[in-house]
């Protein structure tokens, strides 16, 4: 297997803020990570690097074989899959769901004058069927639920079958109902021999589907733990990323984590 992030001493600065701090990190092609970690820990400065949107301030960072700097990032940007709730912010919400999708193959949003084929609408068909969305392909986006717009969205990072998808905290917004669909969908795609690596930012572990291998804590821009998830997202290493002791419990590959009582401390 080859890499496709490899960070090394990535640091990330903003006027006197460190936004992240000597990120070692290397992504496999059949691996699926976790970023976890509160607010400001710089989970989605991480996630702006791998996406190529952001350029590190010291170390290096490679990404699909190329390292940002050297690179033209118009050229990379089209073989990572993303998704954000700044780039669904930019999609009009009078645009048809199938065009939200097929405009992908373009690197636009909002149809215009581009034209597609037949092969590039039953592709876009077939994603949304495969994220359980078939049924939305005549509404306009600005009609969905929250969890439908996740839906499409994961649809439109998959349409130029990327070799990198990157989903930025994909689960925020949704009621219970919404996150456990959306986590279901992830699940399957996880499991998918033929799925590109993927990278999910969370705050929340209940958030981590079956069938990713690998999780990635981060505090105040610097690593806590990293490598497979098993290993990674542990009571003693949650409790230190949030800073507050946490009981962890693990059922049918989910997990769920509470703060630690005065009674199960004893």
């Amino acid at each position: 297997m080859s890499a496709v992030i490899e960070c090394a001493g990535l640091t990330v600065r903003r006027g006197t803020a460190t936004l992240l701090d000597d990120v070692d990190w290397t992504v496999e092609e059949d691996e699926r990570w976790v970023l976890i970690g509160p607010n400001g820990a710089g989970k989605t400065t991480l996630l702006q690097v791998a996406s190529a949107q952001l350029h590190p301030t010291a170390g290096v960072a490679g990404i699909l074989g190329e390292v940002l700097g050297t690179v033209d990032v118009f050229d990379l940007r089209p073989r990572i899959g993303l998704t954000s709730a700044a780039l669904a912010d930019r999609i009009p919400r009078g645009e048809l769901v199938q065009d939200v999708v097929v405009s992908a193959s373009y690197g636009v949003l909002g149809r215009w004058r581009e034209e597609y084929d037949g092969l590039d609408h039953d592709r876009a068909a077939a994603l949304l069927a495969e994220v359980g969305a078939a049924h939305l392909v005549d509404r306009t986006f600005g009609t969905l639920s929250e969890g439908e717009r996740k839906r499409v969205q994961i649809a439109r990072a998959l349409m130029t079958d990327p070799e990198l998808l990157l989903l930025d905290e994909p689960a925020a917004g949704l009621d219970l109902g919404g996150r456990e669909d959306l986590v279901s969908t992830l699940s399957v795609l996880a499991l998918d021999p033929d799925s590109p690596a993927t990278v999910l930012v969370s705050h929340h572990v209940e958030e981590i589907p079956p069938g990713f291998t690998h999780a990635m804590l981060l505090r105040a821009g610097r690593v806590v733990a990293q490598g497979p998830l098993e290993r990674v997202v542990t009571e003693e290493a949650l409790s230190e990323t949030f800073a507050m002791p946490l009981q962890l419990s693990v059922e049918d590959g989910r997990y769920a984590a509470r703060r630690r009582t005065r009674s199960a401390a004893l």
